[in-house]
């Protein structure tokens, strides 16, 4: 379990059968912390997550839970994790889900588009231990309160305007050496 007891949902959106049982077999062994949903595409995927639209919306195939985390092959057919990823980003109305594309191809580009829209990771198949221990980074299931002390957070309005691309934090009544 997560912290307080909470399970994290993970959605895990694969076409390949035997990449599917790999990924949950990973969550399932690093704990009870992950409860797996798993499903064989895309559009299974956005029904799952309740955003079809039109005939397949009025009977959903599938319960819709509440999802914490999305973990979605690139290469599918018909709908690929790069449009599923499109789609959940553009959801703004509900809770932001992050999404964690995996994929055979180390291509730098696919991986920046991915990045460009919102991908929180892109994970190398096979995935590997580590891979799955680093998920719990991207979670924040609503039943938590943030963690304080873990992470600094420095406000928009601390940041110095430098005329170069470099930003340092400005702290009032603090003199940086």
């Amino acid at each position: 379990m997560f912290e307080g007891g909470v399970e994290v949902r993970v959605l895990v959106v694969d076409d390949s059968p035997v990449d599917r049982r790999v990924v949950e077999g990973l969550l399932k062994r690093s704990g009870s912390m992950f409860q797996v949903i798993a499903v064989d595409s895309g559009k299974r995927a956005m029904e799952v997550l309740g955003l079809t639209e039109g005939k397949e919306a009025e009977q959903p195939t599938v319960y819709d839970p509440k999802i914490d985390i999305i973990l979605t092959d690139y290469c599918m057919p018909e709908m690929t994790g790069y449009d599923l990823l499109k789609a959940v980003k553009e959801q703004s109305c509900r809770k932001p889900i992050p999404v964690i594309i995996m994929s055979s191809e180390n291509e730098p580009q696919r991986i920046s588009r991915c990045r460009a829209i919102g991908a929180e990771d892109y994970l190398l198949k096979p995935l590997q231990t580590n891979d799955v221990l680093r998920l719990r980074d991207y979670v924040r299931p609503t039943a938590l309160s943030p963690k304080t002390g873990t992470k600094r957070k420095i406000a928009i309005e601390m940041m110095a305007e430098n005329s170069g691309s470099e930003r340092r934090p400005c702290l009032a009544g603090l003199a940086v050496a």
